[in-house]
């Protein structure tokens, strides 16, 4: 599934735990790791660009560049790496980058280093999960995406839709590659709907929708002990980004893979904006997958 795998750093703690993440990803799949760097020249010259910057400051944003590379080279052991320093707009060069290579994942911080060589931040990010055409995924430097041998569990929150059932697909075969036990969870926020005129009460609509979620984890837990995985299935009520953060830290999760996109109607829950959420506060690595198949400019 995957054979190219890209990982920007600027040289942060944030980007050197998705450096990790992302070589991890490729040994278990042998696939190749191509480190970039992105000089935004423009940017690290902010107001001082109206006259024009020298050789010397290019020269040593490059330097620096070099550097960020050089750090996830020496902290990471061996591997298949290439490595690229480009200038431009962080947030547009990592997305060229990613289809001029045919990259399959982007590992990437959701953090960086402040400074004029900064680019690993959040709103980079975002914009990267948003847009591109891959799976993208992220990672914050805390005690939960410290990553310690191998992923024992893998978290796929799932509502039936089609982004849901992408995220599927990446969550079992990360999970084959690693061993890892699957944890398919459903999460019920009837307060986000009105009772219409199909239901005659807020306990029959909560009765449907926890249906609705049962069908859809049983459907995922059947896929995964068909690849002969341990699956395990959950159907919660709450507010779905904190239940499933709630969620990953009650079950030690190692990674999540979700759709950034989901149903309309009774069934959603993958949403953008909880998608979002999570991938600002979970403490485990976030696979955010089909980020860029329905959004434009």
């Amino acid at each position: 599934m995957y054979e190219t795998i890209l990982v920007p750093t600027d040289g942060s703690e944030h980007a050197l735990r998705a450096a990790e993440h992302g070589v991890y990803l490729a040994r278990a799949f042998d696939a190749t790791v191509h480190l970039l760097n992105v000089v935004d020249v423009q940017g690290a010259a902010g107001l001082f660009d109206a006259g024009g910057v020298d050789r010397a400051f290019v020269d040593r944003l490059e330097a620096e560049g070099e550097r960020a590379i050089e750090a996830v080279e020496d902290a990471v052991d061996g591997g298949d790496l290439r490595t690229a320093l480009v200038r431009g707009d962080p947030r547009e060069a990592i997305l060229e980058y990613a289809a001029e290579q045919d990259a399959d994942v982007i590992a990437m911080g959701t953090h960086g280093r402040t400074g004029v060589n900064r680019y690993i931040a959040g709103s980079v990010t975002e914009r990267v999960v948003r847009f591109a055409e891959v799976p993208v995924l992220t990672v914050r430097a805390t005690e939960g995406s410290r990553l310690e041998g191998d992923y024992e569990d893998v978290l796929v929150p799932t509502d039936g839709s089609d982004p849901a059932a992408a995220a599927i697909d990446h969550g079992v075969a990360i999970a084959e590659r690693t061993g890892a036990r699957v944890h398919a969870v459903n999460v019920v926020n009837v307060d986000a709907f009105g009772v219409g005129p199909d239901y005659a009460s807020i306990e029959e609509l909560r009765r449907h929708l926890e249906a609705e979620g049962q069908r859809a984890t049983d459907e995922f837990a059947a896929r995964a002990e068909e690849a002969g995985l341990e699956a395990v299935t959950d159907v919660r009520g709450g507010t779905p980004a904190k239940t499933l953060l709630r969620y990953a830290e009650e079950h030690g999760i190692d990674l999540i893979a979700m759709g950034t996109h989901g149903r309309t109607g009774l069934g959603r829950y993958v949403l953008g904006s909880t998608t979002e959420r999570v991938l600002r506060r979970s403490d485990a690595p976030v696979l955010a997958v089909n980020a860029g198949e329905t959004l434009t400019e």
